[in-house]
């Protein structure tokens, strides 16, 4: 799913569907062991029942900004294309602080390419990862009958009913959600300062901004691995696996035998397919691989299912990705499967659910399946070289 940040600067997002949950088989990783070691359920253990295949669920501790009074919530959805943590105001139970900014409270208007939207205010948390230690920093709290949104939010989804999710967990490779051109335009379309019902463009300083955890983190702050686990064709019931926080910064975190590939200020590279170039992003949030046909030409499902891809038999792609700069380039197989008959079974882990896109490449939790996958944060050195990066 891509945030703010990937809506101002390259109007890319990514898509969600419908499913199912629960645990079960599909294999794991290692068990969680240390403080910055997170366990991910796909569709498991941390996930709620009856929402969309290919759903990533962690845990996060949310507290007051003093962090004296806090809770856990599960059925965060774990983003790597987004940056920040956004929840469902009805989903916090802890008391916390708005934002403020010249001109009132600060809200925020994120939008998705799927149609969806989030509004809210910005509010300060202390936010826990695992065992790391709590982070004061700005989150979004979602709730569509603040004050007035605008129109780009009028549809805001209302609560996890609506989004398939209690929040998300956004663990980009950006520290803030929209970064330097929301802290000097008010008018970009994603932040507003409210007084009352009236809600007007504002700039935001970086520090106000919606933030990347990560990014707050003492020792772990620059970046993070994905591990999952391989399903088979025909998918698996659930999947467990676990998210590592820093990179090469603890015996367990060391960066061996991946290569990273560089990726613009939008956080995208350069994916070939069929001889088309696509800008392209790695996103645990997406639950498919979306992207527009090659020249092979993918038949859609019929509706309601259309977007999504039903070839008769499973096809077999190769593509050729290459970091922001030209290099390095590397090779990447992959199948796409008949969406209707995969959803239509028990299983709700897929790696080869697929959908349509347009000029962009999203190489949504498919791809994550099976693989170790690094994000390197903007800025931050790291055995992988200095970010923003994607490596596996």
């Amino acid at each position: 799913m891509r945030s703010a940040r990937a809506v101002l600067l390259s109007l890319l997002a990514a898509a969600l569907g419908c499913g199912g949950t629960t645990s079960g088989k599909g294999g794991t990783t290692s068990a969680p062991s240390a403080p910055n070691v997170l366990p991910v359920s796909v569709n498991g253990s941390l996930c709620a029942a009856g929402s969309y295949p290919n759903k990533p669920c962690v845990s996060v501790t949310v507290c007051d900004p003093t962090g004296s009074t806090c809770q856990t919530i599960d059925d965060i959805l774990l983003d790597t294309g987004s940056s920040g943590l956004r929840l469902f105001k009805s989903v916090v139970t802890v008391p916390l602080t708005p934002v403020t900014v010249t001109g009132g409270t600060l809200a925020q208007c994120t939008q998705y390419a799927d149609g969806t939207s989030q509004w809210g205010p910005v509010e300060m948390a202390s936010v826990g990862l695992g065992g790391e230690p709590l982070v004061l920093v700005p989150i979004q709290i979602a709730d569509a009958s603040f004050g007035t949104p605008p129109a780009a939010c009028a549809s805001a989804q209302a609560g996890p009913a609506d989004g398939g999710y209690n929040g998300i967990l956004g663990l980009g490779p950006f520290a803030q959600d929209c970064g330097s051109a929301c802290a000097a335009e008010a008018d970009v379309g994603i932040y507003y300062a409210c007084t009352g019902a009236t809600c007007s463009g504002t700039t935001v300083a970086l520090a106000a901004q919606v933030e990347n955890p990560v990014a707050l983190l003492p020792v772990d702050h620059n970046g993070l691995a994905v591990e999952l686990p391989s399903v088979p064709p025909g998918g698996a019931l659930s999947v467990e696996g676990q998210l590592v926080l820093g990179i090469g910064t603890r015996t367990n975190n060391a960066a061996a035998g991946v290569t990273p590939y560089p990726v613009d200020e939008t956080g995208e590279f350069t994916t070939t397919l069929a001889g088309a170039n696509y800008r392209a992003f790695l996103d645990t949030g997406s639950n498919g691989l979306f992207f527009g046909s090659p020249t092979t030409a993918l038949p859609e499902c019929a509706s309601p299912d259309n977007g999504w891809y039903c070839p008769s038999t499973t096809e077999t792609f190769s593509a050729v990705n290459a970091g922001a700069t030209g290099s390095p380039t590397g090779t990447v197989t992959f199948e796409i499967g008949d969406f209707e008959a995969l959803v239509s079974s028990n299983n709700n882990a897929f790696p080869d659910l697929g959908g349509t896109g347009d000029t962009s490449f999203d190489w949504g939790l498919p791809f994550h399946l099976g693989r170790k996958v690094y994000v390197g944060l903007e800025g931050e050195s790291s055995p992988l070289g200095t970010g923003p990066l994607f490596a596996y």
